[in-house]
């Protein structure tokens, strides 16, 4: 009986496989970056051949350093930064193209373009989600009409189009001998091309956008067996589990009962709530969108607060500024002052996302004095990812009715003891960390082993999920406003920057 459950978390920075036992510990990991590639402002690319070499790489260095045979792992689950959107050559695999990545905004054009049509909400209904730079659709259509060609090939069949789980699974089952053209509903959810009732590409979209239909994934479960895995390192495993990063943290952190909440810290902010089988129409900001499926059950769908910059941001503080040789740093220097001396950041390098959808903002510091010193502009970094956090969460108790009374938190900025402690303190709410602290690739592995028998259920998931650390507030209330009464004055300071 093979002892062992595989995950593939390919990521926005970076892509690691981690094999876990029945308890949910890791008991190996291997990572590698891949470059982030900045041809223009606003565009934002990933090489996807880079990106396979990675994968190929870390899963034979975890499967080696851990002595494991393919005989010995259950099944592989695959979780992914979700709209990124890839085209490739049928018959050879080749990209088509750089991988264009959720964060790019060279879509603007035709995002106004939509929107004037029919408002920023036309698809909402139908997707749940409004127009933006943010999915995946309007992403393959710039490819189709802005590579040489690319159309008239999709159009003959020779292009297959998808976000990065369906790529990786094509190449992992075979590639152009035989590879399996898949997208699971989460995935599928977050490219405004999908129905949330019918879990299906809606044919009127498709026509909206020029998208022709042959170059779409077949739309699956997140939880099935879906094809053997023909890698030499794992060859002969079943891929059995499929979701989008922020839902497979949903998993990960057993938040399986409607009003149950994560947030996860990483690039990006997503903070997900569970609502149930029947979805939930947001009218403060959010978006709905598939929270999972298994096999043949019914859907779970999710509210979403999507933050485009916040991990992200200390990156450029690091790369782009210099102030720090390495993102651990950023606390020291934060803590080298006593608070953030009126400085406001707020990183609208991609516009802003929930809860205000404006492509057009962009990045401002405000409330800078010669008292000023770059630990007060580290302090102001990392508050500007609680701020944002906070604008989520009201959004999403006024949108659900439901009270959020703790925040289960996840991903790489929760180390960060002063973030999180500031987090409690805005929120005026605890904040729970899980022992476990990689929850992404976790629910891939849930995914795919209740997909195979590993896990019997659920409720033996739930089982596994315990509190490492909790911060509680200890902020008085006057304080907590006056800073965010500034916060919401320098994001307004940011709007309708880009003509």
């Amino acid at each position: 009986m093979a002892d062992y459950i595989g995950a593939i978390d390919q990521g926005t920075t970076s892509t690691r496989f981690i094999l876990f036992d029945r308890a949910a510990k890791i008991v190996s990991c291997a990572q590698e970056e891949h470059r982030q590639i900045y041809l223009k402002p606003g565009w934002v690319e990933h090489d996807p051949g880079e990106i396979w070499h990675r994968t190929e790489n870390v899963i034979a260095q975890a499967m080696q350093n851990a002595g494991v045979a393919p005989s010995d792992v259950a099944a592989i689950g695959i979780t992914n930064q979700r709209e990124t959107t890839v085209a490739w050559d049928r018959k050879t695999g080749k990209p088509a193209h750089n991988a264009i990545v959720w964060q790019d905004t060279r879509v603007a054009a035709d995002v106004a373009q939509f929107s004037a049509q029919g408002g920023k909400d036309r698809y909402r209904v139908t997707t749940g989600l409004p127009l933006a730079t943010y999915f995946s659709g309007l992403k393959i259509r710039w490819l189709l009409d802005n590579i040489p060609e690319l159309r008239a090939r999709a159009e003959e069949g020779e292009i297959l189009c998808g976000t990065i789980d369906s790529f990786l699974i094509w190449k992992l089952t075979g590639g152009a001998s035989g590879g399996v053209h898949i997208s699971d509903v989460t995935n599928a959810s977050r490219t405004q091309l999908m129905s949330l009732a019918s879990l299906q590409w809606d044919q009127t979209i498709l026509k909206d956008f020029g998208i022709p239909a042959q170059v779409l994934p077949k739309i699956v479960s997140s939880s099935e067996a879906y094809g053997e895995a023909t890698l030499e390192s794992v060859r002969g495993i079943q891929i059995a589990g499929v979701l989008g990063d922020q839902q497979a943290a949903l998993l990960g952190q057993a938040c399986f009962k409607p009003g149950e909440a994560k947030n996860t810290y990483g690039t990006g902010c997503f903070m997900l709530m569970n609502v149930g089988q029947k979805p939930v129409a947001s009218k403060c900001g959010l978006v709905t969108t598939v929270a999972y499926k298994f096999g043949k059950q019914s859907a779970c769908y999710a509210l979403e607060g999507s933050i485009a910059i916040t991990g992200a941001l200390v990156q450029w503080l690091r790369d782009n500024l210099g102030l720090i040789t390495s993102s651990t740093e950023i606390e020291t220097l934060a803590r080298s002052v006593p608070d953030n001396g009126g400085v406001y950041f707020v990183p609208a390098f991609s516009g802003l996302y929930a809860p205000y959808w404006k492509e057009n903002a962009r990045g401002v510091i405000a409330g800078l004095t010669r008292y000023v010193d770059k630990g007060h502009i580290a302090r102001a970094v990392l508050e500007a990812t609680a701020f944002q956090v906070r604008e989520v969460v009201e959004a999403m108790i006024e949108d659900s009715q439901t009270s959020v009374d703790v925040l289960r938190v996840d991903g790489g900025m929760v180390v960060n003891e002063l973030l999180m402690q500031f987090q409690a303190d805005l929120l005026a709410r605890p904040v729970v960390r899980p022992k476990v602290a990689e929850t992404t690739a976790l629910g891939a592995a849930y995914a795919a082993g209740l997909a195979v028998g590993f896990f019997e259920n659920t409720d033996e998931l739930a089982a596994n999920w315990a509190v490492d650390r909790r911060w509680e507030p200890n902020m008085d209330a006057s304080s907590r406003e006056r800073l965010y009464y500034f916060w919401k004055k320098a994001v307004t300071r940011s709007f309708d920057w880009s003509e």
